[in-house]
């Protein structure tokens, strides 16, 4: 039997440009920041794997963007405790314009009703469940 909280629960794969974004924005009310706010409230429990981790770390760290190692390292921390780590699903029949994105929608593919928020949708197939941001802050309000 399920709980309360994952009845309530929005399961949701969060692309790196997503953080990154959010990390960037001086605008605490931007999209991508709610986003990542909700993550760390445990209002969207977040999927992965460990390649999507590790893109997160490699990405996050990268010295143009001159984020704090620790608080990279606590928010990567909170998606290992609170998220659900999933396996790849393989997909054979879309086609992405970059292959490294396909990890992210595979893990989404892993479990029924997982978003996949993104601020590339254009880098994946058209399907209800890649969603944008601001997408996804609406799916939070209602």
């Amino acid at each position: 039997m399920k709980s309360e909280m994952e009845k309530s629960s929005i399961y949701a794969v969060i692309d790196t440009n997503v953080v990154v974004s959010a990390l960037l924005s001086i605008d605490s009310n931007s999209n991508p920041a709610i986003v990542l706010r909700a993550v760390l409230q445990g209002r969207i429990i977040p999927v992965f794997n460990e390649e999507i981790l590790d893109e997160y770390m490699k990405v996050l760290l990268r010295d143009k963007f001159h984020f704090n190692k620790s608080y990279i390292d606590i928010i990567i921390s909170h998606i290992k405790r609170i998220g659900l780590k999933a396996e790849r699903v393989k997909i054979l029949d879309e086609i992405f314009p970059d292959t490294k994105d396909i990890v992210f929608y595979e893990v989404a593919m892993s479990k029924d009703d997982t978003y996949l928020v993104t601020g590339n949708t254009k880098h994946f197939p058209k399907k209800p469940f890649v969603v944008t941001p601001a997408e996804m802050v609406e799916i939070l309000n209602s």
